[in-house]
């Protein structure tokens, strides 16, 4: 085994890719609000809550909404969100990402979710990947969204490990920011890649084998 005794994984964008399914969804309920909404904003919301990615989109809302309105809103794109997620198969788990993981696990490293989404655990299960996962740290429990570091200080926590011990592997900048703030080393992914800020940039989900010595 290298340095790393555990592996942190972000979900979306790294696991799996339910990118589409999030825009399709906030589209809708933008749509109903008559917000512009396109991919450039959808991008700002990676990595951020829901409730936090409902204020950026009503950015461009010329009104005012109450607490329990924006609960409703954002539990409606949750609920639109969960039945295009239901579509899911373990087919839509692609064989590198699974065979990395299988390798990583072989190497006797302990395997973590660090990730603000509280569907994380329907879309494990929808990938057949329920139980895989050491510990899972979501947007169940924790209080405060990337780039605070909360939601990776507390599944190595939940893996018995230090930060210094762990690797965080994330396609956002924000994750990545997180991760510089709790003080782990991290791997990034396309923008995480490209951000300049991960300890390792990869091309490909395959070399988190070379960097952990697996």
């Amino acid at each position: 085994m290298g340095k790393y005794t555990g592996v942190i994984f972000d979900l979306d964008g790294v696991i799996c890719f339910t990118d589409k399914y999030h825009y399709q969804a906030w589209k809708r309920v933008a749509d109903k609000l008559g917000i512009e909404f396109n991919e450039t904003i959808n991008n700002r919301l990676r990595g951020v809550s829901r409730m936090d990615s409902l204020e950026i989109i009503l950015e461009r809302y010329d009104g005012t909404l109450s607490q329990a309105e924006k609960e409703a809103l954002a539990t409606e794109k949750n609920d639109l969100y969960r039945q295009l997620l239901s579509g899911m198969s373990p087919a839509d788990l692609s064989p590198e990402v699974k065979e990395t993981l299988d390798a990583l696990r072989a190497a006797g490293l302990k395997l973590a979710i660090g990730s603000s989404s509280k569907n994380t655990k329907f879309i494990l299960e929808r990938l057949g990947l329920s139980g895989y996962f050491d510990a899972i740290s979501d947007g169940t429990n924790i209080t405060r969204s990337k780039p605070d570091p909360q939601v990776f200080l507390m599944a190595a926590d939940f893996l018995g490990m230090k930060p210094e011990s762990c690797l965080v592997v994330e396609d956002a900048q924000a994750g990545i920011q997180a991760a510089c703030a709790g003080g782990f080393d991290s791997a990034g992914l396309g923008e995480a890649a490209a951000c300049g800020k991960a300890t390792y940039a990869m091309d490909t989900f395959a070399q988190l084998r070379t960097i952990c010595g697996a």
